[in-house]
């Protein structure tokens, strides 16, 4: 094999080619190093880049399907001797004395720390906020990447890595993995530790991976989940073997279309991504799957409260830098902060127990099917915008609304993924389109079924960008 088509391996099938030693970690890195050398400054996904390998496999101490695989980390995650900005000024020069418990892992099970990938300014606002510049959608370098976790999309996308990991707050994994035409999967919250993680919202906040296939997605989340007494937080649930839950076969499971993300009136969908994700549910029909309606209408409109806990919540862990550092945030994230600052108690109040209503609709929802299915954005990728200004009452309200889409499953705490399901146009210049599947909480087993057999059925995953 050349090393120039490494990177176009998924992780799992290059992890086979390093288990059979036909392919060195070292090879697999400096492939990887040598597209980031070519395509890099294109995408701007990286804020810093980290060489290692290791000679274990070559002496026989295989440690599973991530061994010798380069994977890229949003830089909000700790890593020992290694910068971790958050994509901001104030963060410019901080390097932990202490890795994350999710980097700790994966270099137990032997994956490569590629690099740390660009996000937006403290993991909230706009894909543009960065201070190393703006992360670019590799369909489309005009285009946002989604947010926050901006540079592990577009790196993954770009195939910078073979896998990442992000960090889903309101859906900042489910966001750029809807943009770039990828797999992203949202755990519940309490399977990932969040120990070494810098924070935006503790009842919210999940660590956990963006990948090219369901099955490299599966191999990530398995070598991060689990119990970790640095993490209170973290449940003492069995993890299972995820790629082994991959059959294939979902007949006869129970799939609620969610029908409020359908109606232009109520979400403001865009036709195409409607009319993708019904052309999925038809996919999962065939497959044997019970596909049925079912109704969110609280959940549909929950945007506005998860961004208000959201923000109130992030800015309250370091108010001393929004008082001193003021100039040396990002001009919106600067406007946001102060803005979360003077949002009421009242109204703080009521958006907690707005999120105690959708978290009802949708367990309620849950317990009458085993997976709901729904788009995870309202459109394809938007041309990024530097200016940022809010134009006009309605765009904010816009902006808003769009929340809800990955909003119901990140106030409900359980799991979602996002998945490929089409593209905008044929040909060239066609964007990626998405369909989300939301699970029981620590289910992640069943989510990733249905959407592995999703993607065996349908060739969307297996078209590249153009870069």
């Amino acid at each position: 094999m050349e090393q120039a088509d490494i990177p176009f391996l998924s992780a799992t099938q290059l992890a086979s080619l390093i288990e059979a030693r036909q392919v060195s970690p070292e090879e697999a890195l400096h492939a990887y190093l040598d597209r980031i050398e070519q395509v890099g400054p294109k995408v701007n996904a990286y804020i810093t880049q980290a060489r290692q390998a290791g000679q274990e496999i070559q002496q026989g101490r295989y440690r599973g399907p991530l061994h010798g695989i380069p994977v890229a980390v949003k830089d909000q995650v700790h890593t020992t001797g290694i910068l971790t900005t958050d994509a901001s000024k104030i963060r410019a020069d901080f390097i932990p004395t202490e890795d994350a418990t999710v980097v700790a892992k994966l270099k137990e099970a032997g994956a490569v720390i590629i690099g740390k990938t660009n996000m937006s300014e403290f993991a909230i606002g706009d894909s543009f906020s960065s201070f190393k510049g703006p992360a670019r959608n590799p369909w489309d370098l005009s285009r946002d990447p989604g947010t926050s976790s901006t540079g592990s999309g577009a790196a993954t996308a770009a195939r910078l890595c073979a896998t990442s990991l992000g960090e889903d707050t309101g859906g900042s994994i489910r966001g750029p993995a809807s943009l770039c035409g990828l797999v992203g999967l949202r755990p519940t919250w309490g399977r990932v530790s969040r120990f070494g993680a810098d924070g935006a919202c503790w009842s919210i906040d999940t660590i956990g991976p963006i990948s090219r296939t369901v099955e490299d997605c599966a191999a990530t989340i398995g070598a991060i989940a689990g119990y970790d007494p640095k993490d209170p937080y973290t449940r003492q649930v069995p993890v299972p073997d995820y790629r082994q839950a991959l059959t294939g076969d979902i007949r006869g499971l129970k799939v609620g279309l969610v029908q409020d993300y359908l109606d232009p009136e109520k979400s403001g969908v865009d036709p195409r991504v409607r009319d993708a994700v019904i052309a999925a549910a038809g996919v999962l029909s065939e497959l044997g799957a019970d596909v049925r309606d079912v109704s969110l209408p609280l959940s549909v409109n929950c945007g506005v409260a998860i961004r208000t806990i959201t923000h109130v919540d992030r800015v309250s862990l370091h108010p001393e830098w929004l008082r001193e550092r003021p100039q040396d945030y990002h001009h919106n994230t600067r406007v946001s902060f102060s803005t979360a600052n003077l949002i009421p108690a009242p109204v703080y109040y009521k958006a907690q127990k707005v999120r105690a209503m959708v978290r009802r609709e949708v367990l309620g929802a849950l317990e009458d099917v085993d997976v709901l299915i729904q788009p995870t954005s309202a459109a394809p990728a938007g041309v990024m915008s530097m200016d940022g200004t809010v134009a006009s009452k309605q765009q904010a309200k816009q902006a808003l609304h769009r929340g809800g889409y990955t909003g119901p499953y990140s106030l409900t705490g359980t799991t979602a993924m996002s998945i490929l399901c089409g593209f905008s146009s044929e040909g060239d210049g066609g964007l990626p389109l998405a369909l989300q599947i939301a699970g029981r909480p620590f289910d992640e087993a069943t989510v990733l079924r249905v959407g592995h057999a999703y993607e065996q059925a349908t060739p969307w995953h297996n078209r590249l960008p153009p870069i």
